[in-house]
């Protein structure tokens, strides 16, 4: 028998679950002490999750889509993006926009309803929040083809859940990067549920990862609760973009331990053993013990943080809460650069029908 094509899929881990290094850290991390800025912000993101689901079961905030479990993949993403890389997100990547400089009341404006939140106080070339999963992916193959032909040393990332990745603007997005050799990383985070449908009612695929060899992209499977394997495999994507090798798909494996959004309650579709288990490989107890461990955190230092974090976010919560509302006909402002004559019309008639 001839064989046309064998492959491997390379799997990054270095802090297990119990917080033990299971691998020889990269040089980036073997001074531990790099590994507590991103800790902090973990635990910031943490923070404003728990804040942000309490504002929406008060009834202060719209429908929100928590991102526990998320924090060491959503961190370590952007924190490995420069800041005239183009990023684009889907709608849970808080971590990695605050890393880019958006600001936490931007994300309450977003979800109370309010479209200024996606003004970003960020790069102003990254991209808004995608709902409609996996499209963003496209418009990062573009961004990433407008580098390339301008010879640009920057790359496009882009964000999707392993349900986006069975979508055909994903393989679209990654068909692009082969054939071009795109500066493009898409970044597929695998918590195991596209909503209600596990991973394994969604694709046949062995991972997520292999389904970019079929563009000819590099392809790589990490840890996505170790923050220093998202770290090494974003840095290793990125320096294969920069010196025009092409792009890569990154499997992030995590876990949604929070429904989908608040309009969901998951425990209708997965069981409560499945959820204690994915507890017990959580991101921030595993760099917390391993940090204790190195002696470079303390339960006083995090009582501290946790502090700070919540003094933090409450100056967010009251700029959002204090952001005065948009009369209702600046639904009309955004959608159009250039409003066409009809919506035009519409928004006259709907300003006359409140006397104004």
């Amino acid at each position: 028998m001839t064989v046309a094509a064998t492959f491997e899929i390379e799997y990054l881990q270095y802090l297990g679950p119990d917080g033990t290094l299971v691998a020889e850290l990269p040089p980036a991390f073997r001074d531990a002490k790099a590994l507590l800025p991103l800790f902090k912000q973990m635990l910031f993101v943490r923070t404003f999750d728990t804040k942000a689901i309490a504002l929406q079961r008060t009834g202060k905030l719209g429908t929100y889509a928590s991102c526990l479990g998320h924090e060491a993949t959503h961190i370590g993403i952007g924190a490995s993006m420069q800041p005239d890389d183009v990023f684009a997100p889907s709608y849970r990547e808080y971590g990695a926009q605050f890393m880019r400089g958006v600001l936490p009341r931007e994300v309450l404006l977003y979800w109370g309803g309010d479209e200024r939140g996606n003004d970003f106080s960020g790069p102003k070339k990254d991209f808004s929040w995608c709902v409609p999963i996996s499209t963003q992916c496209l418009h990062a193959a573009g961004a990433a083809l407008a580098f390339k032909l301008r010879k640009q040393k920057q790359l496009a990332v882009a964000c999707c859940g392993d349900g986006g990745s069975s979508k055909t603007d994903f393989y679209a997005a990654l068909n692009s990067a082969g054939a071009y050799q795109l500066p493009l990383v898409l970044c597929v985070i695998n918590n195991g549920w596209a909503i209600s449908v596990p991973r394994s009612a969604q694709t046949g695929a062995q991972t997520l990862a292999q389904k970019g060899l079929a563009g000819g992209l590099h392809c790589l499977q990490v840890d996505g609760n170790d923050i220093i394997a998202v770290m090494e495999g974003m840095r290793r994507a990125s320096e294969r973009a920069r010196s025009g090798e092409g792009g890569s798909v990154i499997e992030f494996m995590t876990y949604r331990l929070h429904d989908h959004t608040t309009a969901d309650d998951a425990r209708r579709y997965r069981n409560d053993d499945e959820v204690k288990s994915a507890w017990t490989r959580e991101p921030i107890t595993r760099l917390r013990t391993w940090l204790t461990a190195q002696g470079l955190w303390s339960e006083a230092e995090e009582k501290a943080w946790a502090e700070e974090c919540g003094k933090r976010v409450d100056v967010e919560i009251n700029a959002y809460l204090e952001t005065p509302v948009q009369p209702v006909e600046a639904m009309f402002d955004y959608l159009y650069a250039d409003m066409p004559p009809d919506v035009a019309a519409q928004r006259a008639y709907a300003l006359a029908q409140e006397g104004r």
